[in-house]
Order: C-alpha cells, then structure tokens, then sequence
C-alpha cells in the first residue's frame, strides 16, 4: 500500500513523460506549459479533450483510498485517455498522459483489467438559496492582503458590491443593472480588468435565428502578490469541471492560495469559485445545452481598468454594443400579434410554443413578470428549448444569491428605460455645464486682454 504523499511523489517522477522513464519535466512544468500553451493556441487543441481526462483523474485521487480505488481511478482515466486518440495524436499532453499511466501503473502494480469509475449521473439540481460564504476555511496565519475585505483600512466604509449575469440567448444584466437582449456571435469578454478576465464564446441558438447562447466560458485570474498563482478556468458545453485546467483546485502553493477556490456544487452542472483575495464569487452553471455566468464583484474590482480606451467591449460594465442588441419590446409585440395564429416566430412553428404558452410555461417557475420572466418568453419563442426556462430561473435565483441590494432583485422594462434616459440626461447636462465653463473662461481671459 502507498500512503498519498507516496502516490504524489509517483506522480511527480512519473513525469508524464515523452521520452522514457526519468527524462520528463514534473506533472505541474507540462500543466503550465500546457496552460501557457492552450492560451496561445486555443485552436491547435479545440477537439482535444485530453485534459478534461486530467482534471477528473486528479480530482478523483485528491483524498488519500485503498490501493484499489487508486487503480480504479487509474483504469478509468486510461480509458478516458484511449477514446481521445483520433483527436489528440498529435497532442503533447496526449503523449505525455500515456507514458504517466504506463509509469504508475506499474509503479502501484495496478492490473490493466478490472472495474473503472462510473460517470456520475448528471440530474437537474435543486435550486441553491444560500449566500455566497466568503470567510470559510481560511487560515488565521493568510496574510491580510490575500482577504479583500481585511486588507481594507479599518475606517474605510463598506464594500459596494456589484453583479453581472449572462445567460439565456443571451441576456446580460450589467453591473449597472442594465438589461439587454444581444447577438454576440463569437468571442466576447465578458469582464477585463487587472485582476481576472473572464470572455464567453456564443453560437447560434437555431439555424437562420440572430439569437445565440454561450457554449464555451474562459476565466482567467491573474498572479496576485503572494497569495495566488494565475489559474484558468475553462467550461464548455459537454464539460464543466469542477478544477482549473492544471488540474488544482486553489490558487497554487503560496500561503493565500485558499483565497481562491473551485467548489463544486453540484456535479457537472454547477461550479462556484471563491476569489476571497478580490472579494469576488463567480458562479458557473450548466442549463440544457448551455452555460450560464454570474458574478458578485466589489465595484473597485470592477472598475480596476488598466487601459480605459480599450474597455469599450466590457459588456458586463458597458454592455453589448448598440449593434449587437435585440429590440426587445419590438419582438414581445410582434410575438403577442402572432400568438393567435399559433406560432412563436412568424415562418416557424416548428418550435412548439405560442406567445401564450410560452408565457405560461415561464409562469410556472418565475411568478413575477419581470424581465426575467420576459427574457424565459423570448427565449422559448426563439428556440423552443425547455431548457432555458431553468436558465432564466437560475439566473434570477443567482441574483437573489449575489445581489448586495434586495430592492433590485426585479428589473423592469421601465427600469431599464429609465436607467437609459437617465444617463443620456446625466451627458447631456455634463456636456452643457462644460460648455458654460469654456465660455466663462473665455470670457474672463478677453477681460483680461
């Protein structure tokens, strides 16, 4: 038998080697290397599934066991490894897996036939009511700096805490409280400052539909002083790990590395993480085909731009470009016209749903008609997928979740109009009072003359 101090020394000389026996870099120089090299060429290893085979076998051997679920975690993961030959031939991290399996499994004398781990069922999740805990498990030795909230002077106010949501076909609520509708086809960021940048990429909901939904989510948290080391988090549609893509489930080896965690909540469906160093909780979920995104941010971390004449495209602070926005209330009105005729969209009845349906079907989990339940009707009516009514109610309970002000919890359609027409108000007289200070001080330099 092998102790778990033993086993992870196997697996550092292990290597996951390329060369023989010996000859290899240890297990976290090739995760680096292979995060370093992902991040460079995303599209060199876009059907690659290799290192989804990683994170689960390293998640799988995270608590010391008997020899023998040892092995039956090393029989599974490579089983994993064998169906990702015809996509990942050529792949490094492929190469160096299969010389890692052959290195251990002779090292813990594990027999190449026998039982594997099952695949967990994956059911719908209950719904998850409780606030975000930001203070468990932190050692009392973690420096102050690695905690936001204890790093700050101790006359300083409170926090403001701010939230972002993306979900649906999209729909984005800003951390201004902003609603939108949007296209966003491809890759978009989603938050971009000096702490973490997190970017979506989209795909079209239904062939010929302008709506689309965001099938593959990046997280990147960025080296922070002596408390974490940069991390990257990665989902797609099939996949959402409950690890970084180093296979770690904090923020690496120094003395804060608790402060940022990837706690799985509910298995492949439901992941949060804990950046405590930043005051900051994302919550990852899988919903029908989908994933969906939100985050609770202090509004310094928010605002902590580097380069604020590229910030144009941070949608959760500026929202998605005018361009790329759906009128919503034009398509609510045209959707209530057509309901008589019994179609969600006009030319395709395929989808099942009428406006009246539709709206019914959202009444079900969202009783109030805010724009979430506006946003559950569009997307019924769009796609006819049931699954994104459960997005738009997770997406609110997530708000109730993340939210610091309850009051704002509902957002209206006039409550988007208003925020709109503040806004425009708010330059407007900003514009005008700079206009009466030029021509004061023009004035005053003529007088002068």
């Amino acid at each position: 038998m092998h102790s778990k101090r033993e086993r992870r020394g196997a697996l550092s000389r292990a290597g996951w080697m390329v060369m023989g026996k010996g000859a290899g870099p240890s297990a976290l120089q090739v995760c680096q290397f292979l995060a370093l090299f992902l991040s460079l060429f995303p599209a060199a290893t876009l059907q690659c599934k290799i290192l989804k085979c990683n994170s689960e076998f390293w998640a799988s051997t995270s608590s010391s066991g008997p020899e023998e679920e040892f092995c039956t975690a090393l029989r599974a993961y490579n089983s994993c490894v064998r169906r990702t030959a015809r996509t990942c031939r050529g792949d490094l991290a492929y190469h160096s897996a299969q010389h890692g399996i052959e290195d251990l499994m002779s090292q813990h004398n594990c027999s190449k036939e026998g039982p594997t781990t099952q695949p967990r069922a994956r059911t719908v999740p209950p719904p998850v009511l409780s606030p975000p805990q930001t203070d468990i498990h932190i050692p009392s030795d973690e420096p102050e700096v690695c905690h936001y909230e204890r790093s700050l002077p101790h006359n300083a106010a409170p926090p403001n805490y701010t939230h972002c949501g993306f979900f649906g076909d999209p729909h984005l609520r800003t951390f201004n409280d902003d609603f939108q509708t949007c296209k966003v086809e491809g890759a978009w960021p989603l938050i971009h400052n000096k702490y973490l940048s997190v970017q979506v990429t989209n795909t079209p909901v239904v062939v010929g539909s302008s709506a689309t939904a965001t099938s593959k989510l990046t997280i990147i948290f960025n080296s922070f002083q002596e408390c974490v080391d940069q991390k990257t988090y990665r989902a797609e549609t099939e996949d959402l790990p409950a690890a970084f893509i180093d296979g770690s489930k904090n923020g690496g080896e120094g003395h804060g590395a608790n402060t940022l965690r990837v706690v799985e909540k509910v298995p492949g469906q439901h992941v949060e993480i804990q950046a405590r160093y930043i005051g900051t909780t994302i919550v990852v979920r899988k919903v029908g085909h989908y994933l969906t995104f939100a985050v609770r941010m202090p509004e310094e971390v928010v605002n902590s731009v580097e380069d604020q004449d590229n910030q144009d495209l941070y949608l959760c602070l500026h929202g998605c470009p005018a361009n790329q926005r759906i009128d919503f209330r034009t398509f609510k009105a045209r959707a209530a016209e057509s309901h008589g005729v019994g179609r969600g969209r006009p030319g395709n009845p395929s989808h099942g749903f009428t406006y009246q349906s539709a709206m019914a079907k959202c009444k079900e989990r969202l009783p109030v008609e805010d724009l979430y339940f506006q946003s559950c009707v569009f997307d019924l009516l769009s796609s006819g997928d049931i699954n994104f009514t459960l997005a738009a109610y997770y997406a609110f309970e997530d708000v109730k979740m993340l939210h610091s002000n309850k009051n704002k919890y509902h957002l209206f359609e006039k409550d988007t109009i208003f925020n709109s027409a503040s806004r425009k108000l708010a330059f407007s007289v900003l514009i005008f009072i700079s206009f009466v200070i030029v021509q004061l001080w023009t004035d005053s330099c003529f007088i002068c003359l």
